[in-house]
């Protein structure tokens, strides 16, 4: 178990550093995982070279252990409601479509933001009389809006400037649907939600604490090379969106 251990905390230090390396957000989980693992390892070679001895008192084990089962079962249960939203692809003839933005590279749309657009520009070729709205303000790095990056890229994708709709204020998914509602007007229309595949669960979960009544998601690709990643800090984004009642 220790060899599993050891192979766990270097793999976790190394995607860490990974991360790190292109400034990815919320790395710092992985550099806690690898601490965890290594703690592991120590504390079973502890057990190896000082027999019948107790590192821990045995009270104590019990409530770490009990501890430890919860929280890995409420990790597993929230994962499962995330993968629940990994593979919609929204109704068909919706009203809206809403692009959530991601970052821009100063005025080139990340990874991220042109898998969102290829899935948005894919459904609004297919359903010609839904209306998108671009949804993204400016942030540190980026020279022009998020919805301003969204709305070249479409248009050069072939889709109609006049069913694009730009909301540039929001900074965040909470905001990206509360702006957005003040655009549609009513929140009974028929709204699709067009964001990463791992993130349509709470972007829904936002949607509905907000008062959308006939929401859909629209799951975009993410890059599998960081997929594992996604899914934890989704977690934990679920977790503090609970924790302050946006959901």
């Amino acid at each position: 178990m220790q060899i599993l251990w050891l192979v766990l905390g270097m793999a976790s230090l190394l995607y860490f550093v990974i991360l790190v390396s292109i400034g990815m957000d919320f790395s710092i989980i992985w550099l806690c995982g690898a601490a965890v693992f290594f703690g592991l390892v120590f504390l079973g070679h502890y057990h190896k070279t000082h027999p019948g001895a107790h590192f821990f008192p045995t009270w104590c084990k019990a409530i770490l252990g009990g501890v430890l089962a919860v929280g890995l079962f409420v990790f597993l249960l929230v994962e499962v409601f995330i993968f629940t939203g990994m593979f919609q692809h929204g109704e068909k003839n919706l009203d809206y479509v809403i692009v959530l933005g991601a970052q821009v590279k100063g005025e080139v749309p990340s990874k991220a933001l042109t898998l969102r657009l290829d899935a948005a520009a894919e459904y609004l070729k297919e359903n010609p009389e839904s209306k998108a709205i671009l949804s993204g303000g400016r942030g540190p790095g980026e020279d022009i809006t998020e919805a301003e990056a969204m709305r070249r890229y479409l248009t050069v994708a072939g889709i109609e400037e006049n069913r694009l709709i730009l909301e540039d204020k929001s900074t965040s998914t909470e905001e990206n649907l509360k702006y957005s509602a003040q655009l549609i007007g009513s929140k009974e229309d028929k709204v699709g939600i067009v964001t990463n595949n791992f993130h349509v669960f709470r972007a829904m979960q936002l949607g509905k604490k907000q008062g959308y009544t006939n929401l859909s998601g629209i799951a975009a690709a993410s890059d599998p090379r960081f997929q594992i990643h996604y899914l934890v800090r989704e977690f934990f984004a679920l977790v503090k969106e609970k924790l302050v009642g946006n959901i």
